[in-house]
């Protein structure tokens, strides 16, 4: 079962993530950090991957998920993502609850499983 999100392009989520942590008094600077942590795209690949639209399916499939990203429990939009049985679903609710967790002001080395 292929979800509609898995064929949107990052760059059209992407402005939300920013203006969601930045709101809340995080920098652009802290959701890169985020994204690198979670998928190893440093700055200029997340930067390519923006410009070329990529959509979530592809952007996923290029990374490489952190191993600690199974730690990262709890709830986006009432799912627990230690649940999700689809791992790109999975992935991406990750993605979500990380940003939720830096616009939520929570300190830097618990978002990245330190």
């Amino acid at each position: 079962m292929s979800h509609r999100v898995f064929k949107i392009p990052v760059a059209s989520v992407y402005p939300h993530y920013v203006t969601k942590v930045e709101k809340k008094g995080r920098s652009k600077a802290e959701l890169h950090e985020v994204i690198e942590w979670l998928t190893g795209y440093d700055e200029a690949a997340l930067a390519e991957h923006l410009d070329a639209e990529t959509t979530f399916e592809d952007f996923f499939a290029g990374a490489r998920l952190n191993p600690k990203a199974s730690e990262i429990t709890g709830s986006v939009c009432g799912v627990r993502v230690q649940d999700i049985e689809d791992p790109l679903m999975q992935k991406l609710r990750y993605l979500d609850k990380l940003v939720d967790e830096l616009a939520k002001g929570r300190a830097m080395e618990k978002v990245l499983r330190s």
